[in-house]
């Protein structure tokens, strides 16, 4: 990762979450901040500023621990929220908080999670709904990247997660009535880059392969490049060979 970050001499780095596996953090003292982060991210492209939204792996731990300004000074290229926006100039980019979306989090016995700052649920999921609405509609950049931990649409081992096809997909197509899966997905990019705390799981769902582009069970990571009218992005694995790459253009697609 960190050679590739030279060759592209990247601007900054996004976490999608499990930020710290498999519990997160105990506290803002938790050692593994170091040991998971600072301690292994050490190549000099890498030290650049990281985005970070939460998992929820971290929610089972102190996940207000993550979001605390403390852990930016013990690292400044930390920084970690529930939901926020960065503007890149010509692309904004949607950090959204996906867990409280799953349902199967708190209706499951066997989930213990930290949900702080999230109660009353269906209110805080409403006013983020409502806000990346808002957000998205004001926006004027060119490209617009939403980015959350759990993947929309996946032929992995979780596969679709119903509820953001549900309720955030129809705020990215801008409209309210979307009748299937096919005009939900026609102006959208759908990617997925994880695999690296649980990899190699072996499962794989029946997909079309006119749709799924590539699948890869092991671990890795994934670049994007942008200009005005064309965006490049491609997965490597974790030795940073390249597994695929593809582009569109502006005048033909709307990424998300």
């Amino acid at each position: 990762m960190g050679v590739i970050g030279e060759e592209l001499d990247i601007d900054f780095v996004i976490s999608t979450g499990d930020n710290f596996y498999e519990d997160g953090l105990t506290g803002i003292d938790d050692p593994n901040f170091y040991e998971s982060f600072t301690n292994i991210y050490t190549a000099p492209s890498l030290q650049k500023q990281w985005y970070s939204v939460l998992g929820n792996h971290d929610y089972r731990g102190d996940v207000e621990a993550q979001l605390n300004p403390i852990l930016t000074q013990k690292d400044s290229r930390w920084l970690c929220m529930r939901s926020f926006i960065v503007n890149a100039e010509i692309v904004e980019i949607f950090f959204v908080d996906t867990s409280p979306f799953v349902n199967d989090y708190f209706t499951n016995p066997e989930h213990n999670y930290d949900w702080k700052g999230i109660s009353p649920r269906e209110t805080y999921l409403a006013n983020l709904l409502k806000d990346v609405d808002a957000a998205l509609s004001s926006s004027t950049a060119k490209w617009k990247l939403v980015v959350g931990h759990h993947a929309i649409l996946s032929a992995g081992h979780h596969g679709i997660t119903v509820e953001l096809l549900q309720q955030l997909v129809p705020i990215l197509q801008f409209m309210q009535n979307i009748k299937s899966i096919v005009s939900q997905c026609s102006n959208i990019q759908f990617i997925t880059s994880g695999g690296g705390s649980k990899a190699w799981r072996g499962d794989i769902r029946k997909w079309d392969p006119e749709e799924l582009k590539l699948y890869y069970d092991g671990q890795g990571f994934m670049s994007v490049q942008m200009t005005d009218s064309m965006a490049a992005f491609a997965f490597y694995d974790a030795f940073g060979s390249v597994l695929h790459q593809w582009s569109i253009s502006k005048e033909s697609h709307s990424a998300a």
